[in-house]
């Protein structure tokens, strides 16, 4: 099998990043919709936060597979990173915008960008390491 990624790394980065970041709004909505039918309330209560932690291990894993089978380097930390980095900025500067429409664009978007900050962070410590 070529180890080689079927397109150019950036570009595998950045639509991977996209998925994820649309897969993160797909699961908030459906986690919300979820809570909404069983409790009239899109308010999930004790459960947000194990269904926030749920969302991010499976955009994490998503990532980490999709980047593995494009052949991408380092795909479980990148992906790790990637997300990690997305929920970080979400919670330090858009926590209160999130119920916004303009989220559906900025959302992937943003998860984009930090998964090319994040394989960026890979390659320097596989450096560091070397």
């Amino acid at each position: 099998m070529d180890d080689k990624p079927p397109l150019p790394p950036l570009l595998i980065l950045a639509l991977v990043g996209l998925l994820c970041g649309f897969a993160t709004i797909g699961l908030v909505w459906g986690s919300e919709q979820g809570c909404e039918r069983f409790r009239d309330t899109t308010n999930c209560g004790a459960l947000g936060l194990p269904l926030l932690v749920v969302i991010v291990v499976v955009t994490m894993v998503l990532g980490g597979i999709a980047l593995n089978r494009l052949a991408m380097p380092h795909p479980r930390l990148v992906a790790f990173l990637g997300v990690a980095f997305m929920l970080a900025v979400v919670l330090a500067f858009l926590t209160g915008n999130l119920s916004s429409p303009w989220t559906l664009a900025v959302i992937p978007v943003l998860t984009a960008i930090t998964f090319l900050l994040a394989d960026l962070v890979a390659r320097l410590l596989e450096r560091a390491d070397a």
